[in-house]
């Protein structure tokens, strides 16, 4: 897919690595992508609660009898019960839920205002304990300048500093107004993939995702709560035509935040 990618047509590209109408009202949505094992799903529970799915092809007892699973909430109040606890969960509030988790409900405060859940799963060698990481009163990292049209603030939500897991990485980054580029310059990561929701994107809008090999760059156009699938070779940055949010998720060899490889602006084709 490497080569491949730097030749396809745009809609070939856009069916290989965007995830489109994911959230869709009353429903659980899940995708499975080969890349470190990922799932990835959004969960938009109306007047009732939801249940993870546990989809054949994973083969499993539960959906996670072998794997573990972070998600964010990116609407209004809900809440998600695991095995019979139940963890609230208020805008952009993050939870990890370990491996052997057997039942996991889905729920929102108000059908009028109902919260929705983007959820992402890498396979677990161990077990780790539920963790609940409130929004409110997260710290975050300020990055970028005005000049560079890149201000934005960086939220680990689920990394090792404060969640233990297996090897999934979890947070958001949040671009001021006035700044429209993210990740920028950009990098690859060999040892890990990562998937990239893009939030908050008023109707009209759209962000400019760069995806592809430092020398055969793409890129694809992306609406309000579209997901972008980035292989371990590919650079992912974006420009957007306001100010947007997205979450970002890594599985793969490592947790190190910092491993990755730079692809320098000049050297970009």
């Amino acid at each position: 897919m490497t080569r491949t990618a730097a030749t396809l047509p745009t809609e070939d590209l856009r069916r290989a690595f965007l995830l489109e109408g994911m959230f869709r009202p009353g429903e659980a949505s899940l995708r499975w992508w080969e890349a470190d094992r990922t799932v990835v799903g959004a969960v938009s529970p109306l007047g009732e609660a939801l249940a993870l799915p546990n989809p054949p092809g994973l083969r499993s007892t539960c959906f996670l009898e072998r794997r573990e699973a972070g998600l964010i909430n990116i609407g209004g109040p809900g809440a998600v019960t695991v095995d019979g606890a139940e963890h609230r969960m208020e805008n952009c509030d993050a939870l990890y839920i370990g491996r052997g988790a057997a039942s996991v409900r889905f729920a929102s405060g108000s059908p009028s205002n109902p919260a929705r859940f983007w959820l992402v799963s890498y396979p677990a060698h161990a077990s780790h304990p539920v963790h609940h990481v409130p929004f409110r009163g997260a710290r975050g990292e300020v990055l970028g300048s005005p000049e560079g049209a890149n201000v934005r603030t960086l939220y680990r939500l689920i990394y090792p500093a404060t969640v233990r897991t297996c090897q999934l990485v979890m947070g958001f980054t949040r671009l001021s107004q006035g700044s429209v580029w993210n990740t920028m310059p950009p990098h690859t990561h060999l040892r890990r993939s990562e998937v990239y929701l893009y939030f908050d994107i008023p109707p009209g809008q759209a962000v400019f995702h760069f995806m592809g090999e430092p020398s055969a760059t793409r890129h694809i156009v992306v609406r309000n709560c579209e997901a972008v699938l980035s292989p371990p070779w590919s650079i992912h940055c974006g420009v957007g035509t306001c100010a947007y949010g997205f979450i970002w998720c890594m599985g793969g060899e490592n947790q190190e935040f910092s491993d990755m490889d730079p692809a320098p602006i000049a050297g970009l084709r």
